[in-house]
C-alpha cells in the first residue's frame, strides 16, 4: 500500500485526488494540506511514501516545501502543475522533486506516476527530461560554454561511470546507453544505480541536473 499526502490550495482539487486514490487498491491518502508550511509539518508527522505537491500556494510555495521535505526525510515528491515546462519546473526538480505531471493528466497516468515515484524512479522520462532542460537552460547557473567544473562527486566515478553520467545527461534511456557502449541493459542498470549513489542523486532527473550544472552536458 502506497501512502500519499495530497497538497493543494484548492479543496475541490484535493477532493478529486482523494476520490481517485481511495478507489485504487494499492494507494491510500493519509492526509491533506492546503499550503507548503502545512505540507512540511504533515509530512514530518505522517511520513507518507509520496507527496502530491501543488506549486502555487499562499505563504510557503511548493518549491520551498519540496526543498524542505526532500532535505529532511524519505518521502518522495511528485509535483502537479497546470503549466507545461514553465519557469517553476526546473526549480522544483532542483529542489528535490522526483518529477512532475500536469494536473489534467489522465487518472491512470497519475497513478502510474505515483507508483513510479514510490519505487524510487523519476516520473519524467529521460527524453522528456532532456526537452525540459533544453527549454530552461537559460536558468542554469552561469554559462554552459566553459570547461567542466571540478567536483568531488566526479572524482568518485570510474571512467565508465562518468561516461554513463554524461549519457544520462543527454537524456538517453538505458537501452540507448547499452547500444552506445555495447553493454547489456542489466549492466547499464547496475552502472546507473552506482552513479546515482555516488553523486547523491535521488533519481535520474537530479543526475541530469548535475550533469548540466557541471558542464558535462550542454543544450543542443
Amino acid at each position: 500500500m502506497i501512502s500519499v499526502l495530497v497538497v493543494d490550495a484548492q479543496p475541490l482539487q484535493r477532493f478529486g485526488f482523494r476520490m481517485l486514490l481511495e478507489s485504487t487498491p494499492d494507494t491510500e491518502i493519509v492526509g491533506e494540506a492546503e499550503n507548503g508550511a502545512e505540507a512540511v509539518r504533515r509530512t514530518t508527522e505522517l511520513h507518507p511514501d509520496v507527496v502530491l505537491m501543488d506549486i502555487r500556494m499562499p505563504g510557503v510555495d511548493g518549491i520551498e516545501a519540496t526543498r524542505r521535505i526532500a532535505a529532511g526525510g524519505r518521502s518522495r515528491i511528485l509535483v502537479l502543475t497546470t503549466f507545461d515546462v514553465d519557469r517553476y519546473a526546473f526549480a522544483v526538480l532542483r529542489a528535490g522533486a522526483s518529477g512532475f505531471l500536469l494536473k489534467d493528466t489522465r487518472p491512470e497516468e497519475l497513478l502510474a506516476g505515483i507508483r513510479a515515484v514510490a519505487a524510487g524512479d523519476a516520473v519524467i522520462a529521460p527524453v522528456l527530461t532532456r526537452r525540459l532542460l533544453d527549454t530552461v537552460a537559460d536558468q542554469l547557473d552561469d554559462d554552459l560554454c566553459g570547461s567542466v567544473r571540478k567536483d568531488p562527486r566526479l572524482d568518485s566515478l570510474t571512467g565508465r561511470e562518468r561516461e554513463i553520467l554524461v549519457a544520462i545527461g543527454h537524456g538517453l534511456t538505458n537501452g540507448e546507453i547499452a547500444q552506445r557502449f555495447t553493454l547489456s541493459e542489466s549492466t547499464v542498470k547496475t552502472h546507473v544505480g552506482r552513479v546515482l549513489a555516488k553523486i547523491g542523486a535521488r533519481n535520474r532527473v537530479q543526475a541530469v541536473i548535475l550533469a548540466y550544472d557541471l558542464r558535462l552536458t550542454r543544450p543542443i
